[in-house]
């Protein structure tokens, strides 16, 4: 397995910058997800996404020059789905994934989108507990949706996006956000 982003420092004293991923990060996030996926996406797969148009927007969080995480969202009638979110190990757990997840909600909410949905894996309750705080609700499973573990996936709901509960929802996360991270840049 690869080694963990280096920075050579504290990581919880870096930047941390969500910013649009481009085709010169893939490199670095197929590090991250070969790190944290049992059956990580491939370039092809990364390339594909990237280049499906106005329909998706993939971010990554960068620490200096490091890729740290990354999180894409797939828009559609209204509706967005989160299809992927990750994080380097040795940067969980210090507000990246929120920032990730803030930068994709917001793009929905701006994009129109009244609902955002993901599946995520039911042993995954730190990702579960993120999902929630974004408004996230269990609506179902799907049996045996990961293949390579046989694992069930939680789906989860976040409605009622274009209310002003939901916007208040987000504005309040991003002011508890951590002043060591800073915000999503074009």
């Amino acid at each position: 397995m690869a080694a963990s982003a280096s920075v050579g420092t504290d990581a919880s004293q870096l930047d941390v910058r969500v910013q649009p991923m481009r085709r010169r990060h893939l490199r670095s996030v197929l590090r991250v997800e070969h790190e944290v996926c049992p059956r990580p996406w491939t370039l092809a797969l990364f390339l594909s996404e990237l280049g499906a148009g106005p329909s998706r927007r993939y971010v990554v969080a960068r620490a200096g020059t490091a890729v740290v995480g990354y999180g894409g969202l797939m828009v559609g009638v209204g509706e967005g789905h989160v299809t992927t979110l990750a994080v380097d190990p040795a940067w969980q757990r210090r507000s990246v994934g929120t920032r990730l997840l803030l930068a994709l909600a917001t793009y929905g909410v701006d994009e129109g989108c009244t609902g955002l949905t993901l599946e995520v894996r039911m042993g995954n309750v730190g990702a579960q507990a993120l999902y929630r705080r974004f408004g996230f609700v269990p609506a179902g499973v799907r049996p045996g949706y990961y293949a390579e573990t046989k694992e069930d996936a939680l789906i989860m709901w976040a409605h009622d996006l274009d209310s002003p509960a939901y916007l208040r929802r987000l504005a309040a996360i991003a002011e508890r956000l951590p002043a060591t991270t800073a915000g999503c840049t074009p």
